[in-house]
């Protein structure tokens, strides 16, 4: 199992200095991976300041040299593919080929799409991601890209430079189980990142939920004719670092049943979701060791 740290894109970790600073410390601290959230809108969160996880992420790449760096998750429903093809290739590069993309429907949908006069329609939002993903592997790739589907029209388009990693960076889906489509999608790809609604954002996941989504995309992935592998199960939740049997034991079952990162978290309705100082703390306690 490997270990990442996750952090939101508003309040302090807003500034790209900020996020340089965590991971730096994330590295130090022997962690493997940094995912920061893609959001423009979030009113549940009050009036904070948001930062571009793009930029974010640039600035992290240029502090670290050894961790995965990506979101968890972006909205490629809301993006036109071109230009989030652009941002990810140009990560890619400046990280040396370190970025996973991770994709899904995205949320508040009251909040970021209608807000902005786009629709909120799942069915919709749902062929978007679907075709988005088509075409942002393609435009990975350097080779010309001629499209015509039901959202979006390519006409003979080489988008240079392709990715570092090759063919692509891996792409991890997000969903919530146990609503199969979304398990489907990520099926398709290379990993899967499953919310859960009796898990909400930092709370552990229930291991019999997790045993059943496990089994159920590994039976999607066996259906498939040469489907790559390996293929991740990213679970999160927040762990406490000054105990570290208690961390095995809240952990240990998870990576028994089949996940394969641990994705570190703040419990998303707590005061420090968005401080610095707490998730530093947690940090540089290091990863759990199982």
């Amino acid at each position: 199992m490997r270990f990442s740290v996750n952090i939101p894109n508003f309040g302090d970790f807003a500034d790209p200095r900020t996020v340089a600073k965590v991971a730096a410390a994330a590295e130090q601290a022997g962690w493997d991976g940094l995912f920061v959230w893609d959001h423009v809108l979030h009113r549940k969160h009050g009036d904070r300041p948001f930062g571009d996880p793009w930029m974010l992420l640039t600035a992290a790449a240029l502090a670290t040299s050894r961790i995965r760096l990506g979101t968890l998750v972006t909205p490629v429903a809301r993006r036109r593919p071109q230009q989030l093809a652009r941002q990810v290739a140009t990560l890619d590069a400046v990280s040396g080929g370190r970025v996973t993309f991770a994709a899904g429907l995205g949320g508040p949908v009251e909040d970021e799409y209608a807000s902005f006069g786009d629709t909120t329609d799942p069915k919709v939002l749902a062929e978007r991601l679907d075709e988005g993903l088509d075409l942002l592997q393609r435009y990975w790739s350097g080779k010309p890209v001629s499209h015509e589907g039901r959202h979006y029209e390519v006409r003979d388009v080489t988008l240079l430079p392709a990715t570092v990693q090759r063919p692509r960076p891996p792409v991890w889906v997000a969903g919530f189980w146990p609503n199969r489509p979304p398990m489907r999608r990520a099926a398709r790809w290379d990993g899967v990142v499953p919310l859960f609604t009796e898990a909400r954002h930092g709370h552990i996941p229930p291991v019999d939920q997790v045993r059943d989504l496990v089994s159920y995309v590994r039976k999607q992935r066996e259906d498939r004719s040469g489907a790559p592998s390996p293929f991740e199960i990213v679970l999160g939740g927040a762990t406490p670092g000054d105990d570290a049997a208690r961390t095995r034991d809240l952990i240990g079952p998870l990576a028994e049943a089949g996940a394969t990162w641990w994705d570190e978290r703040q419990i998303q309705t707590g005061e420090t979701l968005d401080r610095l100082t707490p998730v530093l703390r947690r940090i540089e306690q290091g990863p759990p060791v199982l």
